[in-house]
């Protein structure tokens, strides 16, 4: 058995571990992925991706090639007879609220792409970065010690090898067997029921222009889910266990469609578990938990399965890099439980809050209420050691502009100029440590600090570096007064902030840098039981 040696494994090769391997290669992290499959699974499951999603692939050059919805496009959904027969109510994923003012909270939108077709762009991406990718490639079992993880893996051709890694990611899915192996528990609404899908393909773009794209077919004695993933391919999903012949699928399609007289192709059939646990830790030892294996939820409208999973690695990503390049200590990867798992569980609770799921609950939603969208997908709070000023007191999300510049938040998204360019904020973050600082003062105080620290921190003057059009509106969206600065981490959440100058700008950067880059101080950090 041949062994090499690399800094982390990846195990999974779906949508979470080829981001994953995505964000660490793009660190600079070397990286290996296995993967079991030779690809992508017939059946897309995942189609909708949040702008948040987008707004990290746009960060790592993916942008671009992920095409993303129109402007006003809205995720809706209605009861029907068929597709060509009665139309009934819509129903909503959020209750509607007044209608307010548009705002610009991201420079993304959304995307609508199968999961199949998204994946491909993953894995190139990740390879044309250095990240090592097998298909066919099976992990075995594995072994971990103080110093790193060693694998034990099964090739193409059944051959064996052994991989030494400093770290390992476990993202193989809401069966893992890494998760098993460690004998991580789980908690939560726990199993729902499994179900049959059939995925088709089929001429129905008619029944698309009035910008609906999900139907619940309710007729007497047949009920079922019909969704387009705005390809030519559709997915009837039933509510059962029921195995059914080519013939019957056939007809159940032509049922939930209302219509004989158009081209039906059977493409491939599913059979799945529909279920919300969370893993009681998201790590132990040199391993992590991400996507299904830490968490697995129901699809939900809100985007809370793949999209989740895609924000825990690339919350991972930037704690391995720094740990591996020495910059900070192994105690800071303590933070991606303490920080990912209240998430999983916030989103395990909205689910069933909400009317979509409402009578599958069994009371886990009880005393929950419906947070907005716009919190959800741009507010959300991490509390840990890697954040200072972020207490149990409070809440789990807020809109963006009642956060303003809060610690533990993602640093908002604005239109500056940078240079010559018109950029929005985000594109300056999501690289390393910056100094978004209003005032001189902070510019020798952050070289300093850079240099004794050895943690890499680019000082960025509003107004000088980082022009806004409303200086008084940009601080006001920043949370700070005259003088003031925001530290925001690699992964673009804000780290730190000084509202004002204080009286030794250099000694109170040190301070917090280094608290918050190794996670050594004795902050709060909250997760569920």
């Amino acid at each position: 058995m041949s062994a090499e040696s690399k800094s982390v494994l990846v195990v999974g090769g779906g949508l979470v571990g080829l981001s994953a391997a995505l964000f660490l290669a793009w660190r600079g992290v070397p990286v290996v992925l296995v993967e079991r499959h030779p690809g992508s699974s017939p059946h897309p499951r995942a189609i909708g991706y949040t702008p948040r999603t987008m707004e990290l692939l746009r960060a790592v050059g993916l942008g671009d090639r992920v095409p993303q919805a129109p402007e006003s496009f809205q995720l809706r959904r209605v009861r029907v007879e068929s597709l060509a027969g009665a139309w009934f109510e819509e129903s909503h994923w959020t209750p509607p609220k007044e209608v307010v003012a548009p705002r610009d909270d991201s420079p993304c939108r959304g995307a609508a792409v199968a999961q199949d077709r998204l994946e491909p762009i993953l894995r190139d991406g990740a390879a044309a970065l250095g990240a090592d990718i097998r298909l066919r490639t099976e992990l075995v079992r594995f072994e971990q010690d103080a110093d790193g993880v060693t694998a034990w893996l099964r090739g193409p051709e059944g051959e064996e090898s052994r991989l030494r890694a400093a770290y390992m990611v476990a993202a193989d899915g809401h069966r893992s067997r890494v998760r098993d192996a460690l004998g991580v528990g789980r908690s939560g609404r726990g199993h729902i029921r499994t179900v049959r899908s059939v995925l088709f393909r089929a001429p129905l773009e008619e029944y698309l222009r009035q910008g609906v794209t999900q139907f619940e077919v309710r007729q007497p004695g047949f009920e079922a889910f019909l969704t387009t993933y705005g390809d030519g391919r559709w997915v009837l999903i039933f509510s059962d266990d029921t195995e059914r012949d080519d013939a019957t699928l056939l007809a159940l399609v032509h049922r939930a469609v209302g219509r004989t007289d158009l081209p039906v192709e059977l493409i491939t059939t599913g059979r799945w578990e529909m279920s919300a646990l969370i893993a009681d830790r998201f790590s132990s030892g040199r391993v992590f938990l991400a996507g299904d294996a830490a968490h697995t939820l129901p699809p939900s409208r809100g985007g809370y399965g793949a999209n989740t999973g895609i924000d825990d690695a690339h919350n991972l990503a930037w704690k391995l890099a720094a740990v591996l390049a020495g910059t900070s200590s192994p105690l800071l990867l303590d933070t991606y439980d303490a920080e990912r798992r209240p998430i999983a569980w916030l989103r395990h609770d909205q689910i069933f809050a909400r009317a979509d799921y409402k009578a599958d609950a069994a009371g886990t939603s009880k005393g929950v209420a419906v947070i907005d969208d716009e919190a959800m997908e741009f507010g959300q709070l991490y509390r840990s050691t890697a954040v200072l000023g972020a207490d149990a007191s409070l809440p789990p999300a807020r809109r963006p502009e009642e956060w303003a510049g809060q610690p533990g938040t993602r640093a908002p998204h604005a239109w500056v100029t940078v240079g010559e360019a018109r950029v929005s904020t985000l594109d300056v973050f999501q690289r390393g440590w910056v100094l978004l600082a209003d005032g001189e003062a902070w510019s020798a105080a952050a070289a300093d600090v850079a240099r004794t620290s050895g943690v890499a921190l680019e000082c960025l003057r509003i107004g000088g570096h980082v022009r806004p059009s409303d200086m008084d509106a940009f601080r006001k969206l920043l949370g700070l007064g005259v003088g003031g600065a925001l530290l925001v981490r690699p992964d673009g959440y804000i780290a730190w902030r000084s509202v004002e100058l204080p009286e030794e700008p250099r000694h109170t950067l040190a301070h917090a840098l280094a608290a918050v880059s190794s996670a050594r101080h004795h902050g709060s950090s909250s997760s569920r039981a």
